[in-house]
């Protein structure tokens, strides 16, 4: 692992996440694991004494009001069950947070949160706003998606991603998802024992994404290695590192910090803002994909013309947000897209002139500008 990394020291960052999944935080029975959450509340309160701020992105509300309202399969028998068990248990798993929290002297505030909220550009910024003056005031928000009105649809479903976009609008340094494994391996370390851990991961290509195993073992929870993964493009990609450990221990944070295992993936040169906002979108409403020649010219800084592209998928307007895709269907690039579908598809591999002899006017002369537009 990166020496200088393992642990994330309050030295090093400043600011730092804290993801805990609902199998960690919550028995089988439905009750929360108190007194391993109160190691973990320690753990908090030393690295805040030591400088370091915290943001904890916290599952289990629905886990907790399953077993109040008596749901059948952990509350996630259907849409309905579980947003009223979101509804229930997360008055339960708020007081927790802040009754433990308190008895270290700290302030806690609750965030809920919707897909909407980060994928809005203005809500985004109004969550960040939110989330730097709780900083300011020296108190530890503690975010959950907000299940009890988000739908199939409109959902993170896992609070993985959900940590890394959090970490992103609050220009963390650092995530640390707590896992019921202790890292990326190279297979899966419950079903094959020559599974290896992989500490450091610089760059994640095909290889590191075909190690990623999409189950969750618990049963409990929704996120497996492959959410870890995107989660750890989204944050690297926004300049923050992220790690991924075991929580199965009493004080995880210290545990890890005193030789602990887990696996750094390494921040990426962080993106301008809005571009890194765009790159970390989880929702697009269509694919634009390029030739060859365009996709040297976007790898060069360059905005993207209509003649370099070779098909359009999906119904989108203009300003909504695209992915842009090679001939083999690898994405390279998201933006916003300057047309809307229709009109997209009609002047695909067009030259300017061709495209004002076409719709009558050449309102704009790119498909997709570079200043509103992120590789990925």
């Amino acid at each position: 692992m990166t020496p200088s990394l393992s642990g994330f020291p309050p030295a090093l960052i400043r600011r730092l996440v804290i993801k805990i999944g609902s199998a960690l935080l919550v028995d089988a029975d439905g009750q929360v694991r108190e007194s391993w959450l109160r190691t973990l509340v320690d753990d908090i309160a030393a690295r805040k004494a030591a400088g370091q701020q915290i943001i904890v992105v916290s599952s289990g509300a629905i886990a907790l009001g399953a077993r109040r309202l008596k749901l059948p399969k952990g509350g996630r028998g259907s849409l309905e069950d579980a947003q009223a068990a979101a509804a229930t248990g997360q008055i339960a798993l708020s007081q927790c947070w802040a009754s433990l929290l308190q008895d270290r002297g700290i302030t806690a505030a609750q965030m809920l949160v919707t897909l909407d909220d980060l994928e809005h550009r203005r809500r985004y910024l109004n969550a960040s706003a939110t989330l730097e003056r709780l900083m300011a005031l020296d108190v530890v928000p503690v975010v959950n998606e907000n299940d009890s009105v988000a739908t199939a649809e409109i959902r993170f479903g896992d609070n993985d991603r959900l940590a890394a976009r959090i970490g992103q609008a609050a220009r963390a340094d650092a995530v640390v998802l707590l896992s019921d494994v202790d890292g990326l391996y190279t297979a899966n370390p419950h079903a094959n024992a020559d599974a290896m851990l992989i500490e450091t991961i610089e760059r994640i290509d095909a290889q590191i994404a075909a190690m990623a195993d999409s189950g969750s073992a618990s049963g409990m929870g929704s996120g497996g290695m492959t959410s870890k993964i995107e989660a750890a493009r989204i944050a690297t990609g926004a300049g923050a590192h992220l790690a991924i450990i075991s929580g199965k221990v009493d004080a995880p944070l210290s545990h890890w910090e005193n030789g602990g295992r887990g696996s750094i993936f390494v921040a990426a040169p962080a993106k301008r803002a809005r571009k890194g906002w765009l790159a970390g979108r989880l929702t697009v409403r269509g694919r634009i994909t390029v030739d060859a020649g365009a996709e040297r010219a976007l790898g060069k800084g360059n905005s993207l013309l209509p003649a370099g592209v070779s098909g359009v998928e999906g119904v989108f307007e203009r300003g909504d947000v695209v992915d842009i895709l090679t001939q083999d269907g690898r994405v390279i690039a998201r933006g916003l897209s300057e047309y809307d579908s229709a009109q997209a598809t009609r002047i695909i591999g067009k030259r300017s002139e061709d495209i004002a002899a076409l719709l009558g006017e050449l309102p704009r002369s790119v498909l997709v500008h570079r200043d509103h537009m992120a590789m990925v």
